[in-house]
């Protein structure tokens, strides 16, 4: 008994001395972010599951507040916070995890990036349909009380601090023409996208820049997205709509407020158009330009 037990001891101490030395690698798991008026249940949980199925990579759909209600009436700051939260309790998520966001989910996404302290590193975001750089018109509502109740306020003002404290979509209006309401009211993307000088946030950048791959999906037929180049953070001129500037027209990217041109140049940013409408994606889109970025291995198995 007591050689049996010393060789097991030696066998358990080299099998950890070569572990230290050559770590084995695992799958780096994913969350998904649901967009506006939807929740984890239904299609989006049957959407994560294939992902993770075809990824091989554990997938979980992170649910803020009850879903549906709280996607329109909780403030995108909260939401993001939540989701800060959520993920630092996750065991799974500890050595580092990608990103899935579909449409408004992006902007709780890229608030976790950004302002969640001491979280787990994010590896790679893939973002379908994200109102990145704004929308200049009021989201389009399903139905239902709730949706009436919101859209007819948001109409009311849209940078009303009553609206900016209740209704989500708020956050991310951007009228162009009435820019300096927009970065005097509006409580959420100005932040998001270190767009007031004054208040320019390095640690902000910092963070986004981290991203070991950032893919942007744009819906070339999209009716929800005003404009649909938001997705590739393409928008109007501050002066109207008569102007649409590209990605790298925008002072956001000329000056580098977020770190979008930098992870640009160094090639890891990948600008993807996808041909349905508004989060219609194909199988073979899910393929090709989604699963690769889930599959990515970690080289720690700690």
């Amino acid at each position: 008994m007591g050689k049996s037990f010393r060789q097991s001891v030696l066998l358990f101490t080299v099998t950890a001395f070569l572990f230290s030395f050559f770590p084995v690698s695992i799958s780096i798991p994913f969350i998904l972010f649901h967009g506006i008026g939807d929740k984890c249940s239904g299609g989006v949980n049957n959407f994560t599951q294939r992902l993770s199925n075809l990824s091989g990579s554990p997938g979980f759909c992170l649910e803020i507040g009850n879903g549906e209600a709280d996607s329109w009436l909780m403030p995108l700051r909260q939401q993001a916070s939540v989701a800060c939260e959520k993920v630092k309790q996750m065991k799974e998520l500890s050595q580092g995890y990608n990103i899935v966001a579909q449409s408004q989910g992006n902007l709780v996404a890229r608030g976790l990036i950004e302002f969640c302290d001491n979280a787990p590193p994010v590896i790679n975001y893939v973002s379908l349909g994200g109102p990145h750089a704004g929308i200049a018109v009021v989201p389009k509502c399903a139905s239902g009380p709730i949706c009436v109740i919101a859209e007819a306020l948001m109409k009311l003002e849209i940078y009303n601090d009553f609206i900016q404290d209740h209704i989500a979509p708020s956050g991310y209006v951007k009228i162009p023409g009435e820019i300096s309401k927009y970065l005097e009211h509006s409580k959420y993307l100005p932040k998001l996208n270190n767009e007031r000088p004054d208040e320019r946030n390095s640690t902000f950048k910092d963070r986004f820049t981290n991203l070991h791959n950032l893919v942007l999906v744009m819906f070339q037929n999209d009716t929800t997205l005003i404009p649909k180049e938001t997705a590739w953070f393409g928008y109007y001129t501050d002066e109207g709509f008569d102007t649409l500037l590209s990605t790298q027209q925008t002072k956001l990217y000329k000056e580098d407020w977020i770190g979008l041109k930098a992870l640009d140049v160094a090639g890891k940013v990948k600008f993807v158009s996808f041909s349905g409408d508004h989060l219609i994606v194909a199988y073979e889109e899910v393929v090709k330009y989604i699963v690769p970025y889930l599959m990515q291995t970690s080289l720690s198995i700690l």
